[in-house]
């Protein structure tokens, strides 16, 4: 019982699982096609198996020489061939509706990506008003500081020197 338990966490590798069933790679990937197993691989991007499908894999292996009754073969086809269909028809009806929220979502963009391409370049033009405002804001107030009061309310301007 403690064995099995252990046996059932373990992984085994493909050289294993060769070694094991006694056969090639080729007769392992139609065992498992016939046992619906697909092989798992870890985060290095190894192939492995679990103990329970290698049991499995052993007794398909077992039943190779009986044949499936010959209604089941004739159904399982049309039964997967039906979910394709469904699968598929499925993604269709997602892949559409999902465009289709996608286009009503991004309807306006186009509108507002011009709203914010013209304030952006209105914001500029004030930024550079303002640059230009106070420089003569500046000039303003040094012309005023030229003039100098003399009395009875007269002013007089006094000459500018080239080195001030």
């Amino acid at each position: 019982m403690i064995l099995e338990q252990e046996l059932k966490g373990k992984t085994l590798s493909p050289q294993e699982v060769r070694s094991i069933l006694k056969t090639d790679n080729k007769e392992i990937v139609e065992l498992c096609k016939r046992a619906s197993i697909l092989p798992r691989k870890n985060s290095k991007g190894q192939t492995y198996f679990s103990y329970e499908e290698v049991k499995n894999l052993r007794k398909v292996q077992a039943m190779k020489g009986a044949a499936m009754p010959p209604a089941a073969a004739a159904k399982q086809p049309s039964a997967i061939m039906n979910i394709l269909a469904s699968l598929k028809d499925m993604e269709t009806k997602l892949s559409n509706r999902i465009s289709k929220i996608i286009d009503e979502k991004l309807e306006g963009m186009d509108e507002v990506v011009v709203e914010l391409i013209r304030c952006k370049t209105d914001n500029e033009t004030l930024r550079q008003k303002i640059i230009d405002l106070n420089k003569e804001i500046y000039q303003l107030k040094n012309d005023l500081n030229s003039y100098k009061p003399v009395g009875l309310g007269f002013y007089k301007k006094k000459e500018k020197h080239v080195w001030e």
